[in-house]
């Protein structure tokens, strides 16, 4: 199944987007899924669906859900339960509905599924969030320890410390697997993103942002559109003033950006689904897969490997590498990801690094043994 993820500044009309392009495909004899917070009324039709994530349900289910498995060491402590009308939610509990949302979009019978995202910054962070919570739960809590539950009582009075539950390994099992059918849906062929924006002053720096963001991500981006434009005919002098102003800066997310679908500023707030046919983008085409890291063997160089990390739009003043174990930690600006190592690398020493028209290099030097250096 096709996933297109919208996103965009705040304010762009990403959700107007959204749902444009969820109407305009549905009419066009496609099953869509509609993933929105926000989506109005009016988008009835054929082959449409609406799912609409709540946080505050989400949320009050996994609480209680957690305080019943925790029921027999909550009654030794003399805690008191909470009912369900009584909790508030969190503040990160609309990532985590949002990524139940994705996850069960994936699982349905539809053509397209087409995900209202939230503003670009919390975007990109919450793409990030599956992968990076899979990395703690690996870290705190071992798969492989898992094997010693039986005998967990044995060394608890050995060592005289109290050892994890069973429901700790569970509940963590079932994050796990929960996060990572979130992380195969953003890591599928088929999910790209679509960036919307509104041409301004902020717009070409947005889409270096998006870019450089969802590349780290691996993720694609299959179009830009830009939104509200206004009409360049107009014999006002205040509009046509704007409207210079506006093209201008359109102008420059072309150069940047290549192709920009663009679409009309209404006059007026979106009312229903004919304005909304009014506002949808070109059909999505088949996004190209985005280009993931790729190890070069160069052994004509006394045995130097360099590995090829994509990175548009990246300057050299915001990189830094640290190697750890068998990771490596790239960060790129406010982005930020650990890298697992190829097993060709890992027996290597980082040596040196560059960038080059988006390419960052990384330069590593096999160990003593792992092959034979050329003479």
């Amino acid at each position: 199944m096709r996933i297109i993820l919208v996103t965009g500044p705040g304010g762009a009309g990403r959700t107007t987007v959204a749902a444009a392009t969820a109407l305009a495909e549905a009419r066009a004899g496609r099953r869509v899924l509609l993933v929105s917070e926000d989506a109005g009324p009016g988008l009835a039709a054929d082959g449409l669906s609406v799912l609409r994530p709540d946080p505050a349900a989400d949320f009050r289910h996994e609480f209680l859900a957690l305080q019943a498995r925790s029921r027999t060491a909550l009654d030794l402590l003399g805690a008191a339960p909470f009912e369900d009308a009584e909790l508030t939610e969190l503040p990160g509990s609309r990532q985590f509905a949002l990524l139940r949302a994705l996850r069960d979009a994936a699982q349905g019978e539809h053509d397209l599924a087409v995900v209202d995202l939230p503003p670009l910054p919390e975007a990109l962070a919450l793409l990030a969030l599956p992968e990076q919570l899979r990395r703690y739960l690996r870290r705190l809590l071992p798969p492989e320890r898992q094997a010693a539950r039986a005998l967990r009582p044995m060394l608890a009075q050995l060592a005289g410390v109290p050892m994890p539950a069973q429901w700790l390994y569970e509940t963590t099992a079932r994050w796990e697997t929960e996060l990572a059918a979130a992380q195969a849906v953003t890591d599928a062929p088929t999910t790209s993103v679509r960036l919307v924006l509104e041409p301004g002053p902020a717009a070409v720096r947005a889409l270096r942002t998006a870019r450089l963001g969802l590349a780290l991500q691996g993720l694609a981006l299959d179009a830009v559109v830009a939104n509200r434009l206004l009409p360049a005919d107009s014999e006002d002098p205040w509009l046509a003033g704007l409207t210079a102003q506006q093209h201008r800066h359109l102008a420059e997310l072309r150069t940047a950006a290549g192709v920009v679908h663009e679409l009309p500023h209404l006059g007026r707030d979106p009312r229903g689904a004919e304005d909304l046919a009014l506002l949808a983008p070109a059909p999505p085409a088949a996004p190209a897969p985005a280009p993931g890291p790729e190890v070069e063997d160069r052994r004509e160089e006394d045995g130097v490997l360099v590995w090829h990390i994509p990175l548009p739009g990246a300057v050299k003043e915001e990189l830094a590498l640290v190697r750890r174990g068998d990771e490596l930690l790239l960060t790129v600006g406010p982005f930020r990801r650990h890298l697992p190592l190829p097993p060709a690398l890992r027996r290597c020493t980082v040596t040196g690094a560059g960038l080059v028209e988006g390419d960052l290099r990384v330069r590593f030097t096999p160990d003593p043994g792992l092959w034979p250096r050329t003479p």
